[in-house]
């Protein structure tokens, strides 16, 4: 829809923005002021999201005890739960004794990641931090295992080999690889299948492990991988460095995920098969649980549209990350927003096409080459922190993005959507991290709430979004009490996760194992 055909179809707009020629030739907006209003339509519609989406505190309760409640049986048998709980195999973490040149390749999307990390021990702990980022060629993306291993191999050998700074003795690499893995042991794991739009023939089935270390030895690189982990766990592992209370790490992105310490004496899967330090850390893959979430019409039309819809009659598949993650929160606000215009006149009487377009709004400024206009999308956070009198920065986003021309009453509108949206998540999030707390604190006999006990935080929805910061602190306040609360440290660790695998291969190649 052209700027001049959306103009015409909404007469009585407050504050739209027109396009003018400037000098050079470039478009530019204009704020113009006329008078009206939009229908009041919309107002019960707004009404009826907030009583869907409200969190008070039962609720919040209700979630944090049934989180609780699928640990437990996520770790007493393999499917006992919507939680995956799968074992890592990392029974020791980083200490800070750590010494050496230490490497990390964190795979896991259409680039991928090398560092190089050298640690100096309890004095100087880290030296020097080296990193770069290789974009991976659209056609290896379904390409063959070995095409795709080599081309990996060859990247990591020119960084490794820059500087002349190639170790004089084997490598050791942290290997973060973020597609689903049956881990084995703590340098193994089977991958189950593909996703993020790769489709990699004659890798399923195998040790990625392997793969990698086989396309090593082909280009004669002296390097290998000594610890495969998840991003999750090498955050946890990269706060802990610093900090020995870390006990919980949790990713808030694009995606979202979760992991902790957990006694092996608590796992019974495990059938008695316990390591030294008797502890390890537990990858929960809480994205699938699914129980007590309040739920709107606009999450069960995007799940079912989804490419991964509910599987079960009464489950939806990962509906928690569905409702919590960055992926997703633009979406439903824009599913919320188009109904208001279609049946409320939002937006008066004019119907913007691009509203009408999947994921055409975003919580904050991510790329995902597989989501149309993602990678341009100012983020909902952006117009959260619009102070201005008449909203500018609401109308600019929805006029740039979405190509609507609002008012200020609808602009109000659309920030209440935000709100919503935005606050159910965080409160959600706020009350699974309680959940996993409460947890260790009825295994552990009054050993978590009672000490200082550190959640670590990473990911750009976390990072970028300060109202859902507050809104999961406030949370975890509620849930846990004034007195109790005081005691939980949530701290944010931007990028753990790339000095975590580094550090991982540290603690499991040559150092004690002290968790």
């Amino acid at each position: 829809m052209s700027v001049t055909a959306i103009a015409t179809a909404t007469p009585s707009a407050i504050g739209s923005f027109r396009t003018r020629r400037s000098t050079n030739g470039v478009s530019r907006f204009k704020m113009s002021v006329r008078s009206g209003s939009v229908s009041m339509a919309a107002a019960p519609m707004l009404t009826k999201l907030q009583q869907d989406c409200a969190t008070p505190l039962p609720v919040l309760r209700n979630v944090a005890a049934s989180m609780s409640d699928d640990i437990r049986a996520g770790l007493a048998v393999d499917g006992g739960s919507d939680l995956k709980m799968i074992l890592s195999y990392v029974d020791s973490l980083p200490t800070g004794d750590e010494k050496g040149l230490f490497y990390a390749l964190d795979l896991g999307g259409t680039n991928f990641r090398v560092l190089r990390v050298e640690l100096g021990g309890k004095d100087k702990r880290v030296i020097a931090i080296e990193s770069d980022q290789v974009s991976i060629p659209q056609e290896l993306m379904s390409a063959t295992s070995e095409e795709l291993f080599d081309f990996i191999a060859s990247a990591l050998a020119n960084f490794a080999h820059k500087d002349g700074n190639f170790p004089g003795k084997k490598g050791e690499i942290g290997f973060t690889f973020s597609f689903p893995v049956k881990q084995t042991s703590i340098d193994s794991g089977i991958l189950i299948k593909w996703t993020k739009g790769f489709a990699v023939s004659g890798t399923a089935g195998k040790d990625v492990v392997a793969c990698l270390n086989e396309a090593m030895d082909r280009k004669g690189i002296d390097m290998r991988v000594s610890a495969l982990v998840n991003d999750t766990v090498a955050t946890l592992a990269g706060a802990r460095y610093w900090d020995d209370d870390v006990m919980v790490a949790v990713i808030l992105g694009t995606g979202t995920n979760a992991c902790y310490v957990e006694r092996m004496d608590c796992i019974p899967k495990l059938q008695g098969e316990f390591s030294p330090s008797g502890k390890t850390i537990v990858n929960l893959e809480w994205g699938a649980f699914s129980k007590g979430l309040p739920l709107t019409v606009f999450d069960r039309d995007m799940d079912a549209a989804s490419i991964n819809p509910g599987e079960q009659a009464n489950s939806s598949f990962n509906i928690f990350e569905k409702t919590i993650s960055g992926m997703y929160l633009g979406e439903i606000a824009r599913r919320a927003l188009l109904h208001m215009a279609e049946e409320g006149s939002l937006f008066g009487k004019s119907m913007p096409e691009k509203l009408s377009m999947p994921f055409v709004l975003g919580p904050y400024l991510f790329r995902n080459p597989t989501i149309p206009n993602c990678c341009r999308t100012p983020d909902l956070s952006t117009m959260q922190q619009d102070g201005t009198e008449d909203l500018h920065t609401v109308g600019s986003v929805l006029y740039n993005v979405a190509g609507v021309e609002s008012n200020l009453s609808s602009r109000k509108t659309v920030l209440e959507v935000c709100d919503t949206v935005v606050k159910r998540a965080a409160r959600l999030a706020g009350a699974g991290i309680v959940g996993i707390l409460q947890k260790i604190e009825k295994d552990t006999k009054d050993a978590i709430f009672g000490k200082r006990t550190v959640v670590a935080m990473d990911g750009g929805l976390y990072e970028r979004y300060p109202q859902y910061r507050r809104y999961l602190k406030e949370a975890v306040a509620e849930l846990l009490g004034p007195e109790t609360s005081q005691n939980i440290v949530i701290e944010h660790s931007k990028d753990g996760s790339g000095i975590g695998a580094a550090l991982l291969a540290a603690t499991n190649s040559k150092y004690g194992r002290n968790l």
